[in-house]
């Protein structure tokens, strides 16, 4: 890792340091080019979290390879308060492993991540940390937005989770989100897991550990675009699904054998058609039907087939999650211990 680097746009004369002292909350925020909302979030942010536990708090926020100003603007709050960490990874490696990244070098009993983009009201904060004071070692949010996205959004959200529950038996709830506070102890856990195929709202419901859930009505978008397209949705939805379920191949196998019965009755049907005189069925047109689409179904399996061998080539290669390219506001401790 690359020592860490200051920015000096803000004078932090009259704020004490508080970088050895350990944190009680952590929060962990990914942002790919919301140069204007992290001033908003450490705002608003900074200002609930003084409230519930005084100064034994830390933003680390993670740039994901922005191309905006949003690196400047983290290393001015970094130089400003101490209580802010920063990471730049070297690329956009994707918000699962910027997470990862913030993850791995949170100290706080208790962890929270949460988008840039204030979405996530950061007024639940002490709602979470008061559940997770009650015993419990994950608290998760769940989005309430009926009526206020598209309904083919909707649609695909709430069947998306019920197939992934499905064939992965990890019970996900509708509208689960990257809104969450997980325990020290889970943390621990989450972070001995090395798989590239990285799908966190999966692997914090499959840990174990008890949990609760907490509804929450998303605030709208405080500047800019969403950065999170629908093919990295897709992306991540498929990365869900292959890394906890080799379910989509036993499901070839059983598509594959009902074809191959079918095929088989349609064989003995002309067989005997001929043997008795009743003549050769005429029909090539619906024989070519069900040859292409036998044909359909088996490149379909191939592919699909293709995409886990895929994944166990980049599993097996062992590259690195994330790449760091600098840091700011760790002062003279080091961003990872373990490195």
């Amino acid at each position: 890792m690359m020592p860490s680097s200051e920015g000096a746009a803000f004078s932090r004369a009259t704020i004490p340091d508080t970088r050895d002292i350990l944190p009680i909350v952590s929060i962990v925020v990914p942002a790919f080019n919301e140069a204007e909302n992290i001033p908003l979030l450490y705002g608003r942010a900074s200002e609930v979290l003084r409230k519930m536990v005084d100064q034994r708090w830390e933003l680390i926020l993670v740039d994901d390879g922005s191309r905006d100003a949003t690196w400047s603007v983290i290393c001015g709050l970094a130089a400003s308060d101490p209580k802010i960490l920063g990471v730049r990874l070297s690329r956009n490696f994707g918000h699962q492993f910027a997470l990862l990244a913030g993850l791995e070098i949170a100290r706080g009993e208790a962890v929270i991540t949460m988008d840039c983009d204030l979405q996530h009201p950061v007024e639940m904060l002490p709602v979470l940390f008061e559940n997770w004071r009650a015993g419990f070692k994950v608290v998760k949010t769940l989005r309430q937005d009926v009526g206020e996205v598209g309904w083919f959004k909707g649609w695909t959200s709430r069947n998306y989770y019920r197939v992934f529950s499905y064939l992965s038996g990890v019970q996900l709830q509708p509208g689960v989100a990257d809104f969450r506070l997980m325990d020290r102890q889970v943390l621990h856990e989450l972070l001995r897991f090395g798989e590239h195929a990285l799908f966190l709202r999966g692997l914090t419901e499959w840990v174990g550990f008890s949990s609760c859930s907490i509804p929450y009505k998303p605030d709208p978008r405080a500047c800019g675009t969403t950065q999170y397209s629908l093919r990295k949705m897709i992306s991540l939805a498929w990365k869900g699904v292959s890394s906890f379920s080799i379910m989509p191949l036993r499901l070839g196998v059983f598509i594959g054998g009902l074809g191959s019965l079918c095929s088989l009755g349609g064989v003995i049907y002309a067989f005997f058609s001929k043997i008795f005189g009743a003549g050769t069925v005429p029909g090539w047109a619906s024989t070519l039907m069900v040859l292409s689409f036998l044909f359909l179904l088996l490149f379909i399996y191939l592919g699909i087939l293709g995409e886990y061998i895929g994944r166990i080539v980049v599993e097996v290669r062992g590259r690195p999650r994330f790449i760091v390219r600098e840091t700011a506001g760790f002062g003279h401790r080091r961003p990872f211990p373990h490195d």
